[in-house]
């Protein structure tokens, strides 16, 4: 049996907290090994309990961006928020965070999301995605080869190196060289960064390329 994913809910609100916990619980791979319900002293918890995930609301009883940059070396962190903002989603993304959850969806939807970045994917909604398209519309980089623009899009859906290279019919090695191309012509330093530059130039999934 799969060691579980161990996860830390950081959220203000008992309820909240209780309810995921619950929730989560319930789910054979993961386990809730902490919570909390201030900012303060977040770090050291999340140190003592060498929790593999930390679900993080954006809105605790400080603005939690101002958390992500120093929580994200040591924890994958998965932003949970009742905004809808963009621009709060590609600040946490730039931070450090891994996933942004919507309160609003499903618990499913949230597992899906865990999984992901269990697994060292990126993950947020196609709507989100989408919405971060239309407010970033600006070109693609020139820089860019046709070949390069497909990874950046393939990378942006969560595909991991050796899955791209079955994708393209090109192997991991080339897929590893293409990446290494591209974090140098966008001054890029990993998937996280591609994946919010994919999709505030409108190569996120489901976008299509102009023939």
């Amino acid at each position: 049996m799969r060691t579980p994913i161990r996860l830390i809910i950081a959220d203000d609100h008992a309820l909240f907290r209780d309810g995921l916990k619950s929730l989560l619980g319930r789910q054979r791979d993961m386990q809730v090994v902490g919570e909390v319900a201030s900012a303060d002293g977040l770090v050291k918890t999340v140190d003592k309990l060498s929790c593999d995930i930390l679900l993080l609301d954006l809105q605790m009883d400080r603005w939690a961006l101002e958390d992500i940059q120093q929580l994200a070396p040591r924890t994958k962190v998965v932003v949970l928020t009742a905004s809808e903002s963009v621009e709060n989603a590609i600040a946490a993304m730039r931070l450090g965070a891994r996933a942004i959850v919507q309160k609003r969806f499903a618990v499913q939807t949230l597992v899906d999301a865990i999984h992901a970045v269990a697994q060292g994917l990126v993950w947020m909604p196609p709507s989100l995605q989408a919405e971060m398209a239309s407010q970033w519309s600006s070109p693609a980089s020139k820089s860019l080869t046709s070949r390069e623009t497909d990874i950046v899009r393939l990378v942006a859906g969560g595909l991991r190196n050796a899955e791209i290279g079955h994708r393209l019919s090109i192997t991991e090695a080339t897929v590893k060289t293409h990446l290494n191309n591209i974090f140098y012509k966008l001054e890029i330093r990993d998937r996280v960064e591609l994946t919010v530059y994919a999709i505030r130039h409108g190569l996120g999934p489901g976008s299509q390329r102009k023939r």
